[in-house]
């Protein structure tokens, strides 16, 4: 599984006809100052700058902040922008609209063993994490596609009345297309909120996890991956990622700091037997590699 950060799992999900904030990703307060120029949204709205990285537990680390005007918003992303965090350097913030609203709820499509789960809940945020019995399930076999009755019975089933029911069914119905369309293993969004204004569900986060593997049907993922091991990719990394994602074998390649015994072995088997063989003689493997497949 391949992760993608906020920005383009929003972007993702828009495609897909659900409605995101307006939003930007930065890598300086001088971008963020030039946007601010040409979209009036950034400087009416009140805004939330996030560190843009593969970081948990960003509300603790102080990489967000919230209810912002643009100077203030400017302050954060230089704040963010270049902090150290363990072996991560925020390289990147994200501003957003932040959306008024006093309901949150949950929505997840995820791959299962059987098929895919559409995961459905009328609370959202941190409520959701401590009620997780008030998530309900519609699971679907392989190849199977949502009806509009088993979407809204899910959404009834959760809690949902009213008017609320069909928005829901709704919103869960792009989020599988989403889901199914490009690829995906995982799609979250914690919280959906209620946009006061309009009454219209919105998605404030993204939660995205690809195959990775399927990048090749798929010209329009421009994006990076997020990387998976704590620490940004090498270039190396990067350049055997580019080559992958473009021919029909497999051919991977991860650095490991403070390695003495690099390997190129052809067969994802082999290469996990030749790692321990190393790892068994008292070798310290400086990677991990593999191609296969008629590269």
């Amino acid at each position: 599984m391949a992760k993608v950060l906020e920005g383009p799992g929003m972007g993702l999900m828009k495609k897909w006809g659900i409605t995101v904030p307006n939003y930007v990703v930065v890598t300086s307060v001088d971008e963020l100052t030039k946007l601010g120029q040409a979209n009036e949204w950034l400087k009416k709205s009140k805004l939330v700058v996030k560190a843009h990285e593969a970081l948990g537990s960003r509300f603790k680390l102080g990489l967000v902040k919230v209810d912002l005007d643009f100077k203030a918003a400017e302050a954060a992303a230089k704040e963010m922008i270049g902090r150290q965090v363990g072996s991560i350097t925020v390289s990147q913030v994200i501003v957003s609209e932040m959306i008024p609203h006093k309901e949150e709820y949950y929505c997840a499509v995820k791959s299962t063993r059987e098929g895919t789960d559409i995961l459905v809940a009328n609370c959202g945020g941190i409520e959701v994490e401590s009620n997780w019995e008030r998530v309900k399930r519609l699971a679907l076999e392989v190849g199977q596609q949502p009806s509009v009755d088993a979407l809204e019975k899910v959404a009834k089933d959760a809690g949902f009345t009213g008017p609320l029911v069909k928005k829901m069914a709704d919103f869960a119905g792009k989020m599988f297309a989403c889901f199914d369309s490009e690829d995906a293993q995982y799609l979250e969004v914690n919280p959906v909120v209620l946009r006061e204004q309009d009454s219209e569900l919105i998605a404030l986060d993204a939660v995205t996890l690809l195959d990775g593997d399927a990048k090749f049907r798929h010209p329009d993922w421009n994006f990076a991956f997020a990387a998976e091991f704590g620490r940004a990719y090498s270039k190396h990394e990067m350049e055997v990622m580019a080559v992958d994602s473009k021919i029909k074998g497999s051919v991977k390649f991860i650095e490991i700091p403070g390695g003495d015994t690099a390997m190129l072995p052809a067969g994802g088997g082999a290469s996990v037997y030749y790692s321990d063989a190393v790892v068994a003689r008292g070798g310290k493997l400086a990677n991990y590699a593999e191609y296969s497949g008629d590269p």
